[in-house]
């Protein structure tokens, strides 16, 4: 395989129309050797435009064929291929997954030489780990399941099928995550929640008894932490999709289908609802519940519980306690007396 995703042949652009089930405008012979953006395609490339604001690009575009909406078809068609799609930007998705699969290779089955295996684990045949990896006593690894170089699969933890860990991932002691997940490389799933009774200027650490729980489904970020439970366990339900650096802290219980951007960080014990976002660098402080449905813009800092679907943002600036209250008491009724000035300045006038 070629640098930029190119495939060591070409496929047809009929044999892609008939995988994603859009309907042609060109010819089905045409010979596709990569997927690319707009503005770096050529002629043998295959490109997809799905926001109506980038129109324009298609007159630019070299791209043997686009991917567009239906109502972007006859542009499309007028500069050359189109393959018209309800959903490009779900289309691009699943072409991508393909495209994927046809030019990667897979890694053996069997367990590298290097690799260290304790008693009483479990790897089905099928399954591939790598090398300088650690799978601890009791474990068991999945079939079709991937163990990358350098990771480490505590005692009695899971990995379940077809789930990829990818290099320098931990998957802590009697931790599981199930089928079809992706864990992206320096992810840490199951040290320590942050846990500490003070006594006397002096910090008592609380074992961590719990253990962390993940669904199906699920793509964990690089570098990304899943701190175990204290008592019971964290959990993250079938989904999930977690960006780059996010922490969740323990016990959080977080429902399906939740997506969170890179650096979100969320505390201890909050409770986050299904069909959720988090955009960059936002946090959940610890024991608040999200309901579902609720979208949170980067860097908003969530206080307090949401009880409601939609959509919240804000951040304040930062101050000593006592006057950071009484300022945000004050800004809840900014719009109130913006509203009695207005009404005071017409009587006045």
């Amino acid at each position: 395989m070629t640098p930029g995703g190119a495939m060591p042949g070409p496929v047809s652009l009929g044999e892609i129309a008939d995988r994603l089930g859009g309907s042609l405008r060109g010819d089905p012979a045409l010979p596709i050797h990569r997927l690319g953006p707009l503005d770096t395609a050529d002629a043998q490339t295959l490109a997809f435009l799905a926001n109506p604001r980038y129109q324009a690009q298609l007159g630019q575009t070299q791209a043997g064929c686009v991917i567009v909406a239906p109502a972007l078809a006859d542009a499309a068609a007028a500069r050359g291929a189109a393959l018209v799609c309800a959903d490009p930007y779900l289309a691009f998705a699943r072409l991508t997954q393909w495209w994927a699969a046809r030019t990667r290779r897979p890694p053996t089955p069997g367990v590298h030489a290097s690799a260290v295996v304790e008693e009483g684990a479990h790897i089905d045949a099928t399954a591939s780990v790598g090398a300088l990896a650690f799978v601890g006593r009791g474990a068991r690894i999945g079939a079709g399941a991937i163990v990358g170089p350098q990771c480490h699969v505590g005692d009695e933890a899971v990995v379940g099928e077809h789930t990829w860990l990818k290099a320098k991932v931990m998957l802590s002691e009697a931790c599981r995550i199930g089928a079809r997940g992706i864990v992206h490389g320096g992810a840490v799933i199951g040290a320590d929640g942050f846990g500490f009774a003070p006594s006397q200027g002096r910090w008592e650490k609380i074992e961590q008894l719990g253990t962390v729980q993940i669904g199906d489904d699920v793509e964990i970020g690089a570098n990304t932490c899943i701190d175990r439970g204290a008592l019971d366990d964290t959990l993250l339900a079938d989904g999930v999709k977690l960006d780059n650096l996010v922490q969740i802290g323990h016990n959080v219980r977080i429902g399906a289908h939740t997506a969170f951007a890179g650096c979100v960080g969320v505390a201890g014990s909050a409770r986050i609802g299904a069909h959720c976002t988090a955009g960059g660098g936002a946090i959940i402080l610890g024991h608040l519940e999200i309901v579902d449905h609720v979208h949170i813009t980067a860097a908003t800092l969530i206080t307090r519980s949401i009880h409601k679907p939609g959509q919240y943002s804000g951040a304040f600036p930062f101050d000593d306690n006592a006057s950071w209250e009484k300022n945000a008491a004050t800004l809840r009724q900014l719009y109130t007396m913006r509203e009695r000035l207005r009404s005071l300045e017409k009587k006045n006038t």
